[in-house]
């Protein structure tokens, strides 16, 4: 009985496959950030890139200023 519980005090203690779990958590985070990022990005540019080509198409149209107040 005594190692029955020597062996489960050494099994709750031991840490060695925590860190797989932890590195595999983070990645799976980050991943998770840079898709979420990468969406938001290419939404917010296909908008701009839209804008863009109709400035140059309509070029008097009273939304077509230069981006950064120029």
């Amino acid at each position: 009985m005594k190692h029955v519980l020597t062996g489960i005090r050494r099994f709750l203690r031991e840490e060695e496959g925590a860190n797989a779990v932890e590195y595999s958590l983070l990645a799976g985070l980050i991943a998770i950030a840079i898709v979420a990022g990468a969406g938001l990005l290419g939404t917010n540019l296909n908008t701009f890139l839209n804008n863009v080509g109709l400035c140059i198409a309509t070029p008097n149209v009273a939304s077509c200023t230069a981006p950064f107040g120029g």
